[in-house]
């Protein structure tokens, strides 16, 4: 490949996946001094009307980006991370995964609702058992009356049924509505202690063939380690829980800082039923992870801890 031919981005159709690609596009310029072309790649989880649930969740919106780049039609993807199945292919390598954008969960109500002052009753829209798990189990434990409507769809549909009075809220990520500029219809930004984001929430990633070794090395400039050790934790816990993403885990890792200096890394993870009536969450905190198995390992740690306190009589039988 010659220094200048275009690179060939595959990206997923939707608003938001375009929106996130451009912006790593520019980002690759940048870093490469090569131009940088959208290729639009159709996937299951885009034509597929199914919830999410039915599909078996995980990897429908990945495998045929990853396809594409198996067969050489583009050469690298960018992904919502947390979309990506928890076990990496061999063929393909996570080249960079860059500064995280928010990852908490926004609500989106009428008349600007806080989630707090929704009135009794109130239809929550979300295609998420995660998200129905937490809201449900803080409503119950706050006194308040809800009730979670399950929708899919993209922010337009979502946020449509608000609009048209069919639901009193919808909930969505801080990371997608920032990355296509409608962050100011957020009503409420949910505290991570409130509702725990999915793993790998607000991070993108960055990933193309294992052999390309010139393109990994230019890629690894966007690559944001304190990010990538959180993702990784993160996701060990998922792998770890056994849970695909139609399994409501909910976990964050987030630095903790004494003034300057960064001290240690804490992981918080989240299990629970849809209907919020059990709920495991714990948390763990240890040294800031310097290599991938330090980040893997804090995962796992807390992962044995979640399924000793019973979280593995809360997983639902697992569709294999």
């Amino acid at each position: 490949m010659s220094e200048h031919s275009p690179l060939r981005l595959g990206t997923r159709r939707s608003k938001l996946a375009m929106a996130q690609s451009g912006q790593v596009a520019d980002a690759v310029r940048r870093v490469t001094g090569r131009p940088v072309e959208l290729v639009e790649i159709t996937t299951y989880g885009d034509t597929s009307r199914e919830h999410l649930a039915q599909i078996g969740g995980t990897g429908v919106f990945v495998t045929a980006l990853r396809d594409a780049l198996l067969r050489g039609e583009v050469d690298f993807a960018v992904h919502s991370l947390k979309d990506l199945p928890t076990a990496q292919p061999e063929e393909l390598t996570l080249a960079a995964v860059p500064v995280r954008e928010d990852p908490r969960d926004v609500l989106v109500a009428r008349d600007a609702l806080k989630f707090a002052d929704l009135p009794r009753g109130a239809r929550i829209g979300t295609g998420s058992p995660r998200r129905m798990a937490q809201l449900n189990a803080y409503a119950r434990g706050h006194g308040l009356d809800i009730e979670t409507v399950p929708i899919r769809g993209n922010v337009d549909t979502r946020i449509g049924y608000v609009r048209a009075g069919e639901l009193d809220a919808v909930v969505l990520a801080a990371a997608g509505l920032n990355r296509i500029g409608r962050i100011d219809e957020v009503t409420d930004f949910l505290s991570v202690d409130t509702v725990l984001p999915a793993p790998g929430q607000g991070a993108l990633a960055i990933e193309c063939t294992a052999d390309n070794a010139d393109l990994i090395a230019a890629l690894a400039e966007l690559d944001d380690p304190c990010t990538r050790a959180a993702v990784t934790a993160e996701r060990s816990l998922l792998a770890a829980l056994e849970a695909g993403c139609s399994a409501p885990v909910g976990a964050l890792a987030d630095l903790l800082a004494d003034g300057q200096v960064v001290k240690e890394m804490r992981l918080r993870g989240v299990v629970g039923t849809p209907d919020g009536g059990t709920l495991v969450q714990l948390s763990t905190t240890g040294p800031v992870p310097e290599t991938h198995d330090q980040a893997m390992a804090l995962g796992r740690e807390l992962a044995a801890e979640m399924l000793s306190k019973g979280a593995a009589g809360l997983m639902g039988e697992r569709a294999h």
